[in-house]
């Protein structure tokens, strides 16, 4: 059996990657831009690991990503990052490679590997998405935007398959904070404490096993995904700027 990680150099891509293979005696093919991070990774685990070094934010190379890595068991859709600021100031060329990363590199692997899981008729895909998958994020627009991309994206293949009889299952997992290296790339400090990402990580892919749809681990983000779908949208979106506003000031 194997196991294809996006984002696998730190964080739950790599928690994911070490529970797999120690757990369930995965096979791995690793991706990220950190080579040595990558091969750390490999050098404690004991299955087959095989380490592609890539920028998933450029279309040919999930292409060739895919091409390269066929006959996956399971594809995990991982990599991902935010940025936090007004709309009208944040960097654009920043939030064009967030897109590209977060939504088409995403995109373009689950068609690729869907496509040939339903050959085979077995497999899963796990899409890394957020609790700000649900709802919009002022101050953090283009990351929540991006993750309602993947919620929604995820959610409609699975009831596809579903209708479809199939044996291929798609998950998709919308944690809260993690205590990862997010915050500093987004430029943020939550004002919630985070999860652990190996928590995270496992709770995932046993969810995933399971063949859970929809993946939210912790207690009081399951309760801040109820009360959202319930909370008129005015007030959703209040309350999300005031909690991206002490986000930010929590870094000062």
């Amino acid at each position: 059996m194997k196991a294809l990680i996006t984002g696998a150099s730190s964080g739950i891509g790599r928690d994911m990657a070490r529970y797999l293979a120690k757990n369930f005696g995965y096979d791995l093919v690793i991706v990220a831009r950190r080579k040595d991070l990558l091969e750390e990774l490999k050098n404690e685990l004991k299955t087959d690991v095989k380490i592609e070094v890539l920028d998933i934010s450029i279309t040919e190379n999930c292409r060739k990503l895919f091409e390269t890595n066929k006959d996956i068991d399971i594809l995990v859709n991982n990599a991902g990052f935010g940025d936090f600021g007004a709309f009208d100031k944040t960097d654009l060329n920043k939030e064009l490679s967030m897109i590209d990363t977060n939504v088409k590199a995403t995109h373009i692997l689950s068609k690729l590997y869907l496509q040939e899981m339903k050959q085979k008729n077995s497999g899963y895909i796990l899409n890394v998405a957020s609790i700000a998958g649900f709802m919009a994020g002022p101050l953090m627009a283009t990351y929540y935007a991006t993750k309602n991309y993947v919620v929604s994206l995820s959610k409609a293949m699975s009831k596809e398959l579903q209708k479809a009889g199939s044996n291929v299952h798609v998950s998709v997992l919308c944690p809260g904070p993690v205590n990862t290296n997010f915050d500093q790339v987004a430029n943020v400090r939550f004002s919630l404490k985070g999860l652990s990402s190996e928590y995270v990580a496992q709770y995932g892919i046993d969810q995933m096993l399971k063949n859970k749809k929809v993946i939210i681990p912790g207690k009081m983000m399951k309760l801040i995904y109820i009360g959202n779908k319930f909370s008129p949208s005015c007030l959703s979106l209040e309350i999300a700027y005031h909690s991206q506003k002490r986000k930010k000031q929590t870094t000062s």
